[in-house]
């Protein structure tokens, strides 16, 4: 799953399907337990409005914001590194 910046989780919190039409490709059933597993880390928390329809929103915590600095470097070694073995095959 992208790091939670990439899908703007950090600038406000996103209901389920806003989060399924930014993730393209991510079945429900992932986002589902990616969510669910990612709550339980402690890097989003989950919030349940009692309203008819039912509404939930998903917002980062402070846990989960930190984290996407490291997530962040990760990403860019590997944008790198694909970079770098594409120039060695091609040599």
């Amino acid at each position: 799953m992208e790091n939670l910046a990439a899908v703007g989780l950090h600038l406000r919190p996103y209901r389920f399907a806003e989060l399924r039409r930014l993730l393209p490709g991510v079945s429900e059933k992932v986002l589902t337990q990616q969510l669910r597993q990612m709550e339980a880390d402690g890097l989003i928390s989950r919030r349940v409005y009692e309203e008819v329809p039912p509404r939930v929103e998903y917002s980062i915590t402070p846990l989960g914001f930190s984290l996407n600095d490291a997530v962040t470097v990760m990403s860019a070694w590997g944008k790198h590194h694909e970079t770098w073995k594409s120039q060695r095959k091609a040599a």
